[in-house]
């Protein structure tokens, strides 16, 4: 596995480094377009709609279509936006996790720990596990801004992408009612029990993959091909890095005693503070960025 991102979660003042890597992969086969009279890749090349020339991709500015008029947006103009570039996932909320839908859930990362020591990681992790609660944090990937959830899974934090509240779309339907017997219903719940078990994702197959796959060996064995050059986009290297070392018993004390006061919440108090997030990042914001400094 190849890390794609490095950083590290922070709640309150506690900091834990981590190396973010993608917890799917597709296993589709990746299929190229070619001509079917003598096998040669199809390319395509931008042009301009307007004067017909063929465009270099630095030359290309991006444009937002309203459906009555398109407004044009530069490179220079895109830059100046203040984009979030920071290595931070930052925790907002500690929630119960039967309140993610899981139509929220997006792609999924799992988290390595990336310093010296994994003492802040395990605590994290066994702090999930023992509040039964997920946390809610902001992070940025590849210059946007996201939202996600931290649970865990085996003895590894995962990272799952959550969608903006915007982002999911109410039925724009009625479903009618229908009048249901008690034979029928009773009928219904029979079949369910017949089908009930345990899942197992290893019984499921993708049929149309597998004779894909078969499909492409048996060309390849018998000689059907061809000699063409594939091509591959670059990626980019691995970043390192260790994070921020600080005493975990001091950042504990001092993130819990921030909490309070911002919250205004006793010692013997429980419960979720919804804005409390904003709070605290204010309250930590004078110890935990001169430690960034530092570092």
């Amino acid at each position: 596995m190849r890390a794609i991102w490095s950083g590290e979660v922070s709640f309150g003042l506690v900091t834990v480094p981590i190396k973010l890597y993608s917890a799917t992969q597709s296993h589709d086969l990746s299929l190229h377009q070619v001509h079917e009279d003598d096998g040669g890749r199809i390319r395509y090349e931008r042009h301009c709609e307007v004067c017909g020339e063929k465009v270099d991709y630095k030359d290309i500015d991006k444009a937002y279509d309203s459906g009555e008029s398109t407004v044009i947006l530069t490179k220079e103009e895109l830059g100046e936006l203040p984009a979030d570039d920071s290595k931070e996932i930052a925790v907002e909320q500690f929630v119960p996790e039967d309140q993610i839908d899981s139509m929220e859930l997006d792609k999924s990362y799992y988290l390595e720990p990336a310093g010296k020591s994994a003492k802040a990681y395990v605590l994290l992790r066994r702090t999930l596990e023992e509040s039964s609660r997920v946390a809610i944090v902001t992070f940025t990937l590849r210059t946007k801004t996201r939202l996600g959830v931290l649970r865990v899974r085996d003895d590894v934090i995962v990272l799952q992408g959550l969608r903006w509240a915007d982002e999911l779309r109410e039925p724009e339907f009625e479903v009618p009612k229908s009048r249901l017997t008690k034979k029928e219903q009773e009928m219904a719940t029979s079949l369910v029990d017949s089908y009930a078990e345990d899942f197992d994702p290893e019984r499921f197959k993708d049929e149309y993959q597998d004779q894909l796959h078969t499909l492409v060996e048996e060309k390849l064995a018998h000689g059907e091909d061809i000699d063409t050059e594939a091509t591959f986009g670059e990626v980019e290297d691995d970043e390192e890095g260790d994070g921020n070392v600080i005493d975990l018993m001091e950042a504990l004390k001092q993130s819990v005693d921030s909490r309070r006061k911002s919250t205004g919440k006793g010692s013997g108090d429980s419960g979720q503070e919804k804005s409390g997030s904003k709070k605290t990042k204010a309250a930590k914001s004078s110890g935990s960025s001169q430690k960034k400094k530092a570092s």
